[in-house]
């Protein structure tokens, strides 16, 4: 999907930026259809794999970067590029700044090869505008076709410590994930937070509760076990759709029966997890992290519906 929000912070922050996606696949390849990085002349962000096809690829963009404009490559994944995979990709780069930023909305579609808007590229903006029915991204005539990314998912996690600042940096990067990150003050947040996470400093982290969406999942990881029990108290009555709560089997025990005690039933209290993440995997935040964020994806929504050409 075309990640419109990250593009425009780009741009404010780096002036020129080259967008590199990949526009069209034949048989095997390090990325999908869609996949993209952008490069400036400091850096760049994002993959589109390969190795040696991404920093090809990276070069000749920040190549571009002072005269701007577009260009499609088509890349055999071979012995050229020391690369086995034996497919091939081709790949669209575009320069972008404050001037030329597309509109926002549903789709991006725009012209590579200069010609007018074929009636097929047509009609999957009109189902998208008309019936919800997102597009996936695809080159088709001669027009690049791709998605506005918009969150997917909402993500609440409650509490800005060791474990909460891992599991921010692990999944903020995931594409259609908006975290929202609350703790008790704004000094416990980092400095710099990812362009998908906005904090929620509030004193009483129990009262924003009632801001979160009612499918939202959660992950309680406070300082304080008082606070993860009103947190999870008022979640069962709220309502969500996953949550989890880091402790251990002896503090979960005890929970059961304090939220019992509060008029939770044993199915509904059943709904929360805890312990969360891999207990084999250790102890440490970053461990952690990859528990729970394996968790998470592993219980990932069905895809929007995506329109192809073909269907």
């Amino acid at each position: 999907m075309f990640d419109l929000g990250v593009l425009r912070t780009a741009v404010r922050q780096h002036g020129a930026v080259a967008r590199v996606v990949i526009a069209d696949v034949k048989g095997s390849s390090p990325r999908e259809v869609g996949a993209a990085m952008l490069v400036w002349a400091g850096g760049q962000s994002g993959t589109i794999g390969g190795g040696a096809l991404e920093f090809q690829a990276a070069t000749r963009a920040r190549a571009m970067l002072g005269a701007g404009g577009t260009r499609l490559d088509h890349e055999a994944l071979g012995p050229s590029l020391g690369q086995c995979c034996g497919g091939a990709v081709t790949l669209l780069t575009e320069v972008y700044d404050a001037q030329n930023l597309p509109d926002a909305g549903d789709v991006i579609a725009r012209a590579v090869d200069g010609s007018a808007m074929p009636l097929a590229v047509k009609r999957l903006i009109d189902r998208a505008r008309g019936q919800g029915v997102m597009p996936s991204p695809q080159l088709l005539q001669g027009w690049m076709v791709e998605p506005v990314a918009r969150p997917t998912r909402q993500l609440w996690v409650w509490g800005a410590g060791h474990v909460g600042r891992a599991l921010v940096d692990v999944l903020a990067p995931l594409p259609g994930l908006a975290i929202t990150w609350v703790d008790t003050a704004a000094e416990r947040f980092p400095e710099t937070l990812p362009d998908t996470a906005r904090a929620l400093p509030v004193p009483d982290p129990g009262l924003a509760v009632a801001l979160a969406p009612k499918d939202a999942e959660h992950l309680i990881l406070t300082y304080s076990h008082a606070l993860d029990l009103d947190l999870c108290h008022r979640l069962l009555t709220h309502g969500f759709s996953a949550c989890g709560l880091i402790g251990s089997a002896t503090k979960w025990a005890r929970f059961r029966a304090r939220l019992g005690a509060l008029g939770h039933s044993t199915q509904s209290i059943a709904r929360i997890d805890c312990p969360i993440g891999n207990p084999s995997l250790g102890k440490h935040p970053q461990a952690i992290a990859i528990g729970v964020a394996s968790a998470f994806l592993s219980r990932r929504p069905d895809a929007l519906l995506m329109e192809t050409t073909g269907t």
